[in-house]
């Protein structure tokens, strides 16, 4: 399935660089041309013979270790690669990554690449949780990196908690579902909504909700990582929009419409994943409101439903609601797939662990006009962004062989 694939392997220097080995065998054994590169650290964990062994191919440490004259090494790699594959990543050299550097073969390396970035970071569940690794994880995540999510289990200091590399498998798998997603949406126009509306009651106050923008960025994201030419209509958002994408920016529902509106005709795909307010103040006062020994009262009235707008004026696009329910979530979700014209639902129960809004994770099922047709586990939101999108695919590459079987 990577036949033809050129993949740089890099190890840094954590207890789980052991898994590197088995790694690097099954992509091997996938078919893809797998080039090693250690730090110095992770060879006190694992010996370059057995990576060179399993590979095929030199294993490189030291950048200053050249071995072909013709050639400027870690240029030559970074030029030749499809992907590269960072597992474990060690928080130190996650740091390293986000800050530029490049000391090492590894992270000049990194520097020298233009091909897409998978990592897979293993450490300790404080270290993984601390406010500069976060940040630094969204810095990579904002320049266009990739992640495997670490998985829970017994950690090498004893914890058991998250932090542990994903199995080589789920990498393997990681690895392939990047490679059959590439140019699966090319020559696309998708456009997507995302994060929360703000609805004024003075210049001041406002009411709007707690959407983060986090999985209509991943869609953003996984949609243009599929080849799609990409616009982001962005409301009130608590992280930056991914790397790539076109972005509007806007506050109300009003604005949000507006924009959808405009561009809608031109979209092939449309995905409402932003949490559009269904109510806004009758009247927005032009000067903020005093205080006043009388009890306020606020006078609401309901916002355009953009999603049952677009599902009305639809012709040939490709119509993907959400549905953020706390219960009856399969019934509701269908409801509104029939109601507005859609033609997939995505449903959660945000009141589910690691379902709800400003997560990284995200519990979601799939829902077409013939019912259940995917339920995922618990998964990062890129992860889901991209099962969602790859659905999105299929179901658009079948209705245009049914056409074109049709037309002939």
């Amino acid at each position: 399935m990577l036949t033809g694939k050129t993949i740089i392997l890099g190890i840094t220097g954590g207890i789980a660089a052991y898994k590197g080995a088995a790694l690097c065998s099954k992509l091997v054994q996938a078919g893809a041309d797998v080039h090693v590169m250690m730090t110095e650290s992770a060879t006190k964990f694992i010996t370059p013979l057995t990576l060179q062994t399993l590979s095929r191919n030199p294993v490189h440490i030291d950048t200053l270790d050249e071995r072909d004259p013709s050639v400027v090494t870690h240029i030559h790699l970074a030029d030749k690669a499809d992907l590269i594959v960072i597992a474990p990543a060690t928080a130190n050299f996650i740091a390293k990554m986000a800050g530029g550097f490049g000391d090492d073969m590894l992270s000049t390396t990194l520097l020298a690449a233009t091909s897409p970035v998978l990592i897979a970071p293993a450490m300790n569940v404080h270290m993984y949780e601390h406010p500069a690794v976060v940040r630094n994880m969204e810095i990579l995540a904002e320049r266009g990196a990739m992640f495997v999510e670490p998985g829970t289990g017994k950690l090498a200091c004893g914890y058991v908690a998250k932090g542990r590399l994903a199995e080589p498998e789920d990498i393997v798998l990681a690895v392939d579902t990047f490679f059959r997603g590439q140019g699966k949406l090319a020559g696309k126009r998708v456009l997507v909504t995302a994060g929360g509306t703000i609805e004024r009651i003075d210049p001041v106050r406002y009411i709007t909700n707690d959407s983060s923008g986090k999985m209509g960025f991943a869609l953003a994201e996984a949609a243009y990582r599929m080849g799609a030419d990409v616009t982001l209509v962005m409301g009130r958002t608590s992280a930056e929009p991914p790397a790539g994408v076109r972005t509007v920016k806007v506050e109300s529902a009003a604005q949000m419409l507006e924009a959808v509106a405009e561009r809608f005709d031109g979209a092939d795909i449309v995905i409402k994943a932003a949490a559009v307010a269904d109510y806004r103040p009758a009247h927005a006062h032009s000067q903020k409101i005093k205080k006043s020994g009388e009890k306020p009262v606020l006078e609401l009235e309901r916002t355009i439903d953009i999603l049952e707008t677009l599902g009305r004026s639809k012709r040939r696009q490709f119509l993907i609601g959400f549905a953020a329910e706390t219960e009856q979530v399969e019934r509701y979700a269908m409801d509104k797939l029939k109601r507005k014209n859609c033609d997939l639902v995505v449903a959660n129960d945000v009141s589910a662990e690691g379902a709800g809004f400003n997560g990284d994770t995200n519990i979601v099922q799939i829902y077409g006009p013939e019912g259940l047709i995917e339920s995922l586990p618990l998964m990062s939101k890129r992860e889901t962004a991209g099962r969602i999108l790859s659905v999105a695919a299929e179901r658009l590459a079948s209705a245009a062989a049914r056409s074109g079987g049709a037309a002939e």
